[in-house]
C-alpha cells in the first residue's frame, strides 16, 4: 500500500510550507460528495494524528487516514500547470469513472 508524490508535487507542497512557516505535509483523504459519489480531500497539517498513516516522497509527509486509504492507494498526487492554471492532479489507479464536471469520482 503506498500514495506517492511527483517531485513537483513536494516541490509545491514544501514552497508552501516555507512561506507558511510551519507544517509536517499535506493530509489527502475522500469525502462523499457530488455526482459519482467521493471527491479527494486535501489539506496542509501541522501535526500527525495518531491514526494517521505516513508516507512520504522527495521530503515531504502524506497522511492518509485509515478509512480512505481503501479508496486511494497506488494514488499518485501531481501538481500541474495548463496554460493559466495550475493545481493537484490525482492518478487514482481505483478510479473508475469521474463526473462530468471533474469534482467527484467513483471507485
Amino acid at each position: 500500500m503506498a500514495v506517492t508524490l511527483t517531485e513537483a508535487a513536494a516541490q509545491h507542497v514544501s514552497r508552501y510550507m516555507e512561506k507558511r512557516g510551519k507544517g509536517v505535509g499535506v493530509r489527502l483523504g475522500v469525502k462523499t460528495t457530488g455526482c459519482s459519489g467521493l471527491a479527494y480531500k486535501l489539506e496542509y497539517v501541522d501535526d500527525v494524528a495518531p491514526e494517521d498513516i505516513v508516507f512520504e516522497g522527495h521530503g515531504v509527509k502524506v497522511l492518509i487516514d485509515p478509512k480512505s486509504l481503501a479508496y486511494i492507494d497506488g494514488t499518485e498526487l501531481d501538481f500541474v500547470r495548463e496554460g493559466l492554471n495550475e493545481g493537484f492532479k490525482f492518478n487514482n489507479p481505483k478510479e473508475r469513472d469521474r463526473c462530468g464536471c471533474g469534482e467527484s469520482f467513483r471507485v
